[in-house]
C-alpha cells in the first residue's frame, strides 16, 4: 500500500479511513514492515501515535476506523485479539444436526461455531440451505467450517431417528425437562415459517424452549446455541 500525502489526501475522509483500518488490521497479524505507511496515515489523519502493544488501543483505534469509514460492526470483521482457540482433543457427539431450508449463511456460519464449540456432530444441510462451502457462512463461522463434518444437499429420509424437532409448536416438550437420548436428529426450521407441519408430524419428538417474554420466538442460531449446551451438559 504505497501512499503519498498528496495522494492519501485526495481520498475521501471515509476512504482514507477505510485505508487506514486495512493497514492496521494487516499491522495487528504481523505484517510489521507496513508499520512506516501506518505511521504516515496517522500523521495525515491527525491521530496520536499508536501503542501498538496495548490491544485495547489498538482495538478502540480499528472501531474508529471502521466508525469514519462507515463500517457495520460484524463479528468475523473484527480483530481476534483474543488468542484462546487451541486444538481440542473432544470427539464430536454422534448426532446429526439437520437444517431445514435456512436462507441465511451468517445463521449457517453461526451454527457451525456452535456445533465446534460444543464438539456436537454432524452438520447436514437440506438442498436450498447455504453449505460451509459459502463464502459468508465461512466467514461467520470463524473457522469452525475447517473442523466440523458436513453434509449437503441431506434428504431428512436417510438421517436416523430419533427426529428431535426444536420447534414453538404443540404439543411439545421443555428443553430442560427432555432427556436427549445418545443418537438422533436435531432438525432446525426455516427462519420465516419454521419447521413445516408435513415434518413435524413425521417427528419422534418436538423440544421447545421456554419463553416468558412477548417474542415466542428466538433467532434460529441463537436457539440452537442454548439447545446445544443443554444437550453437552447432559450427554457423554
Amino acid at each position: 500500500m504505497d501512499f503519498t500525502q498528496p495522494k492519501f489526501l485526495s481520498l475521501s475522509l471515509s476512504h482514507r479511513h477505510k485505508k487506514a483500518r486495512e493497514l492496521l488490521k494487516a499491522l495487528f497479524y504481523g505484517e510489521t514492515e507496513k508499520l512506516n505507511c501506518y505511521r504516515n496515515f496517522e500523521l495525515w489523519l491527525d491521530l496520536p501515535p499508536l501503542d501498538l502493544q496495548n490491544t485495547e488501543e489498538v482495538s478502540a483505534r480499528f472501531h474508529l476506523h471502521a466508525e469514519k469509514a462507515n463500517i457495520s460492526l460484524q463479528e468475523h470483521s473484527l480483530l481476534h485479539i483474543r488468542h484462546e482457540d487451541r486444538v481440542s482433543e473432544v470427539p464430536f457427539l454422534n448426532i446429526q444436526i439437520f437444517l431445514y431450508s435456512l436462507r441465511s449463511a451468517f445463521n449457517v456460519g453461526s451454527i457451525l461455531r456452535t456445533i465446534e464449540a460444543f464438539r456436537l456432530g454432524t452438520l447436514n444441510c437440506s438442498p436450498n440451505t447455504p453449505t460451509p462451502d459459502h463464502p459468508k457462512v465461512q466467514k461467520t463461522s470463524m473457522g469452525t467450517h475447517l473442523h466440523v463434518p458436513y453434509h449437503a444437499n441431506v434428504d431428512l429420509s436417510t438421517l436416523p431417528r430419533p427426529w428431535i424437532a426444536l420447534e414453538t409448536a404443540s404439543p411439545s416438550t421443555s428443553l430442560y425437562s427432555f432427556t436427549f437420548p445418545p443418537t438422533f436428529t436435531l432438525i432446525l426450521g426455516n427462519e420465516e415459517f419454521g419447521i413445516p407441519e408435513s415434518i413435524l408430524k413425521q417427528c419422534d419428538y418436538i423440544v421447545e424452549i421456554p419463553l416468558v417474554g412477548g417474542k415466542n420466538s428466538l433467532n434460529v442460531a441463537a436457539a440452537f446455541a442454548i439447545v446445544a449446551s443443554h444437550i453437552r451438559a447432559n450427554i457423554r
